[in-house]
Formats: C-alpha cells, structure tokens, sequence
C-alpha cells in the first residue's frame, strides 16, 4: 500500500466514523482547534511492555507484524530494542530538490509512485514570484526512480492562495469520482484548505472557506485504508499547563468527506519528564500503513538550541529532527523515546540544522524516506537553503530486537493459525535465527520444534520460515510463536 493511494473508495458517505450527532453538530469544524483543551488529548510517550497483547488468541490479518512496540511480545530474554537509524548515502545526489534552482521553499512534499505510469510525482512547496516569505506556489517533478528527477520542475496554478502545505491524496485509477481522484490540503488564513483534481495538475476548492479552523499553518491531509476515513493533522500554537510561553502542538480530526470534520484532539504533546528545553511539534506526517499501524514521522523543533557555536549567522537559531509516531487504533499515537532520523552533524552541510522526514514510499524491499533539511537554522535563507533530500532504508526496519551477547529468545502471544506462511525480518549477517511453535502449555509442537526449523541467516526482510511439517497441518489451532537467534537483530514478521 503506498501512502496516499487509497483503491476504488466511494466519497458519498455520509456516517463519520466515531463521531457523535451532538458532538458534531457543536463543533462543525468552525470552533478553532487551540481552543481544545489539552486533557483531550490520545499522545503516549512509548513505555517498554505498555502495548501488551489481549490474553485470548489473536486473528493475525495478513501483512506485516513489527516489534515497534511490545503488542506482539508476549515474553522475551537477551534482546534489547534498537531504532532503525537510516544511514545517509553518499551516492545519492542530495539535495535532490534544491532552493535556488528548483525554487523549494519549505520542508513539505508529497510523493506518490504513479500506479498506472510508474513514474513517481513530487508536489513540493515552491517559493512565489516575489518572495513572499508568508505565501508558496506548487512546484512538481516527476522521476522515473526516485532519486534522480526531470527537471525543469514545474509551477503549478494555485487554486486558492497558499501560506503552506502541499498535502496530496491519490485515490488511484479506480476512484469512483474520477473528476476529484486528488485531494489537495493546505494551510491558509485561518485553516485547512481543500482542493480536488483528475489529474493532480489542475485544482479546484472543494470550498471557499476553511474546513478545520487552527491557528498555525502546517497541516495535512491522509486516507486511513483500514477505518475508511480521512485524517486531517494540523498544528497549533498555544500556551500550556506544564511549559511557559508557547509552543506547536499537533492535533487530529476525521471526515468521511473532507467537508464535516470530527472534534480535535491532541496526539503529541510535550512529556515535561522527558522532553527537554522548549521541545516543540512542528507536524506529523509521512504516513504509511505497515500491516495494523500506521507510521507517522514527527518533526520536532528546538528552537532555542544553535546548531554551532558560535552559530553563522549570529542570531542562527533552530534545531529540528525526527521521530517515530505509531497508531494501532487510528487515534491514539504513540510516540517513540528515541530520535529516528537526526541533522547531519557535518557542520556546512545542507542539512546540518534540520532533518525533518515528511515521506514515506515503498519501493521494493525498500523504503525511501523524502525529508526537508535546513542548512543553519529554522529562519536563515529560507529562499534557499531549505532543501529536500533522500535517506532510503530496508523495508519495516524502524525498531529492531536485537540479540544482547546470549542467545535472545522472543515468544508472541497465542495465535489462531489461520496464515498459510510466515517469513521474518530480520538482520542476521553472521548470526541464525530459528523459530517454534508452542501449544497453550508452551510445548513445542511436533514438526515445528527448533531442530525442524531450517535455519535463518544474512540480511533479509522476508525470510520464509519452513519446518519439516507444513502449516496447513495446523491450520484453525493456536500457537506461540517463538523465535531464538544469536548476533542478529529481529525487525518483525509477516503472515500470510
């Protein structure tokens, strides 16, 4: 699934999901969303074994199971959880969207890979005529892989005036409104803005005014394919109880039909224990569906922190870098302790200040991060060192197990065995993995103990599990999965 393309999805809905009738009809998307008080809020700060499965057998769904959290942990011995860090690559020709000749004015961007063409298709925010520093255009450029684009980028015509945001939706070839197949979302005035198109070229309003009032202009719109519902995520400036002055906080609502939006709530909030100085959320975006999460990159901004010292120029001021949000019910995120994706810390680089990840898309067994990077600070040289760059990682591998010297042992939670195969991702260059099945008093079951378990090395993100019996001989049972391995790190599995 890529991360804005959502199959044959019928706008005409007219039930908003998880929205009461009164509740709706008194906020009706007009109330300004700061004015939400902050005990409305579903933000987490992740806690080890906070996520912990339901006692009963659970009906894995086909896909992807990650060891982000602990849902899929139900014990484990001599493992240690890592965040996948992606590594730069030198071969990649970054910044691979530049200020001064591509015109890129913001760290925002959309990139979808063309179903039906192949191509990827990029909608950047691009700086105006006359340098308006309160006002972009929509740049755009296509790419046959990614990395290396067709240039000129083009301009396109604003259907609306833009402050910010370049948030696009495609519903694919087998959108039932062909003539509005793209979403277009934007920040301007006082709200969310909404445009559609056939074509992601050519936009028209959905409506004159905003659809979601909030007073700080980043926001952007995703389709969540698994509650069949919009998402919209904005960002708000206000005071708070814990921190003085104030600060960017990020919040959610959800429609049906990107018209009637749901009550806001918040969904990363400062955490005064752990977060340091005037921590603040830019935004949330960079959504992805991975089996039953969706993964959400958050942009954190230190503004009081400067990157060098002394800092050039001298009032240079801004840190900005990555982490990790998840959901499992599309509405509470959680939010990782450990930064994801950090500036580069080479001082002249492009990207030493700021290294927001705003993308997300699969392309094969891996997955290219497209992020915005600021090369001195949060507000020097907007007009041209704010760049779009690219960090590409194995598919999935956002949080690793990884074996602490001792042989690690990871048992899951008891699994109705309704999946015909399962494989692993995992890391295990120099290392083995095997794998068992376990009955409700933890006995291995026959044929799929460790010793009949082929043995699983190198580094790959879906290694088949195979025993000396089938799966299908225990089809409609329950098991416990468990893995053993040694110098090796265990991102997750897939079921299918």
């Amino acid at each position: 699934m890529l991360t804005h393309l959502v199959g044959g999805m019928t706008l005409a809905v007219v039930l908003l999901f998880g929205v009461s009738g009164p509740a709706l009809a008194e906020f009706q998307g007009t109330t300004p969303c700061e004015e939400t008080p902050l005990a409305n809020a579903k933000a987490v700060l992740y806690s080890p074994g906070a996520a912990k499965a339901e006692a009963g057998p659970m009906n894995l769904a086909p896909g992807p199971h990650l060891f982000v959290d602990d849902c899929y942990i139900a014990s484990s011995a001599n493992v240690r959880r890592v965040v996948g860090v992606p590594k730069r690559d030198p071969t990649v020709p970054n910044p691979i969207i530049t200020g001064k000749e591509d015109g890129c004015f913001q760290p925002y961007m959309t990139v979808i890979k063309d179903e039906s063409t192949g191509l990827l298709r990029m909608w950047f925010g691009r700086r105006t005529e006359d340098m308006n520093p309160s006002r972009s255009r929509i740049g755009y450029i296509t790419s046959t892989d990614g990395i290396h684009w067709d240039r000129p980028t083009r301009v396109l015509s604003d259907p609306a005036p833009i402050q910010f945001g370049v948030s696009v939706i495609d519903e694919g070839a087998r959108s039932s409104h062909p003539e509005a197949r793209f979403k277009f979302g934007w920040y301007m005035d006082d709200g969310l803005k909404i445009a559609t198109s056939a074509d992601g070229l050519a936009w028209t309003p959905l409506r004159s005014g905003s659809v979601l009032r909030h007073n700080h202009d980043i926001t952007s719109i995703f389709y969540d394919p698994i509650r069949k519902r919009y998402m919209a995520t904005i960002s708000v400036y206000r005071e708070g109880d814990t921190w003085k002055g104030k600060r960017r906080l990020t919040m959610q609502s959800y429609s049906a039909n990107l018209v009637d939006w749901s009550p806001p709530h918040y969904v990363v909030l400062p955490d005064a224990a752990r977060d340091e100085g005037e921590t603040q959320f830019y935004a949330m975006d960079g959504f992805l569906r991975r089996g039953e999460l969706i993964i959400g990159m958050v942009k954190v901004l230190r503004d009081e922190v400067k990157v060098d010292n002394p800092p050039d120029p001298p009032d240079a001021y801004g840190m900005g870098y990555t982490e990790l949000a998840w959901t499992r019910d599309g509405e509470t995120w959680v939010r990782d302790s450990e930064p994801f994706f950090r500036p580069n810390p080479e001082k002249g680089t492009w990207d030493h200040a700021h290294a927001w990840v705003d993308e997300q898309v699969p392309m094969g067994d891996r997955t290219y991060l497209y992020y915005g990077g600021y090369a001195r600070g949060h507000k020097v040289n907007r007009f041209e060192e704010r760049q779009i760059g690219l960090v590409v990682m194995k598919r999935d591998r956002y949080v690793g197990r990884a074996a602490s010297g001792r042989t690690a042992t990871i048992v899951t939670p008891f699994l109705r065995l309704e999946f015909n195969s399962v494989s692993v991702n995992i890391d295990a260059q120099g290392g083995i993995l095997r794998a068992q099945l376990t009955d409700g008093t933890n006995r291995p079951m026959p044929g799929f103990t460790f010793n009949d378990c082929t043995p699983v090395n190198g580094d790959v993100t879906e290694a088949p599990l195979r025993w000396t019996q089938a799966l299908s001989a225990l089809r409609g049972t329950s098991v416990h999965l468990e893995f053993a391995f040694e110098n090796a790190t265990l991102y997750g599995f897939t079921t299918e």
